[in-house]
């Protein structure tokens, strides 16, 4: 089901992106092929037989507005720009996206031919010797599928840092995996398990006490505790991997599985020593302040995501499903 929700999300974003590339098409925001006045400061001369220039375009603001169609801007357009003009005063130019650059223009860069720079044609060059001013028609490289490629993009993107995110987690899943085997040979985690057990046998009754998934989860609650988000990751994929080992219905949560889920999105803590580490790290006067906030809110939430937990277990909407699995188990055992 989840599947199919996401690929429904996927078709709704594809469908959004090329029905505003197709109206962007007949609206023509971006002014594709449509040529627009401007002069050029140059700044740095070519020199002999050299038809290079380096300067500025200046537009006015109200030009600007009445071209693209905008809200005037508060000054004149000044963009620094590179230009190559042959000798009968046609050419192109280039220019890359700065702070300065106006909205519209980055926006058409980031989905130019060249990432971040845009580049067009220039035709009728007249330069004025005396003021090194030169005025021409400029036509900017045409635009389209802006938010398609915007989709396709993120979308690497994103793929990118799902695989730096599971590089990045392989030396700390090896670690503290390693540290709880120990901890399990030594009787760490039995100890632990059997001082924990009234708490555990309550929160989780359908979990033997015995069972190593009680184990990963106290280690990833105590790490979640200490506020050592990536030492808790490993164990709360270990929790889950054990229970989904006594999962009468793999693919389905369990109770079980919920109860820990709430637990560990809440977030309960008791030192959170990443969030201090960030705040020391940008120089904040006193990082630790958080803690007494933390643990309130945390033990709020966390309270609150076992209560809700326990009480949508007990619905009748979601125990018919379950029942149903059950029976048709006993049937096929039969």
């Amino acid at each position: 089901m989840l599947n199919k929700i996401w690929l429904a999300l996927i078709a709704m974003g594809m469908f959004a992106a090329v029905w505003q590339d197709v109206s962007d098409e007949i609206k023509n925001p971006y002014r594709n092929g449509v040529a627009l006045d401007a002069q050029f400061q140059i700044k740095k001369s070519p020199g002999p037989g050299s038809a290079a220039w380096e300067g500025e375009i200046v537009i006015s603001a109200e030009r600007y507005a009445e071209f693209y169609g905008t809200s005037p801007q508060s000054e004149e357009v000044r963009q620094p720009v590179n230009a190559t003009i042959d000798a009968n005063g046609n050419g192109s130019f280039l220019f890359s996206a700065a702070e300065k650059t106006p909205t519209l223009w980055k926006k058409m860069s980031a989905s130019a031919s060249t990432a971040d720079k845009l580049s067009g044609k220039v035709n009728g060059w007249k330069l004025d010797p005396q003021t090194n001013v030169a005025i021409a028609r400029i036509t900017i490289e045409p635009i389209r599928f802006v938010r398609l490629k915007n989709v396709t993009q993120s979308a690497l993107k994103i793929a990118n840092v799902a695989v730096e995110l599971a590089m990045g987690l392989i030396g700390i899943m090896a670690l503290w995996l390693g540290l709880i085997k120990i901890a399990e040979e030594a009787g760490l985690v039995l100890v632990l398990t059997k001082l924990l057990k009234p708490i555990t046998v309550r929160l989780f009754p359908d979990v033997p006490s015995d069972h190593p998934a009680i184990g990963a989860i106290i280690m990833n609650t105590a790490a979640n505790m200490l506020g050592l988000n990536n030492a808790a990751t490993p164990m709360g994929l270990k929790a889950m991997e054990e229970l989904n080992k006594i999962n009468p219905n793999p693919g389905t949560a369990t109770n079980a599985m919920v109860t820990f889920l709430a637990i560990n999105t809440a977030g309960l803590v008791l030192i959170p020593a990443t969030a201090i580490a960030i705040r020391a790290s940008i120089g904040s006067v006193n990082p630790g302040i958080i803690i007494g906030t933390s643990i309130v809110g945390a033990g709020f939430a966390t309270v609150a995501g076992i209560a809700a937990s326990k009480l949508l277990q007990r619905l009748p909407m979601f125990k018919v499903e379950a029942a149903q699995k059950d029976s048709a188990k006993e049937k096929s055992n039969g």
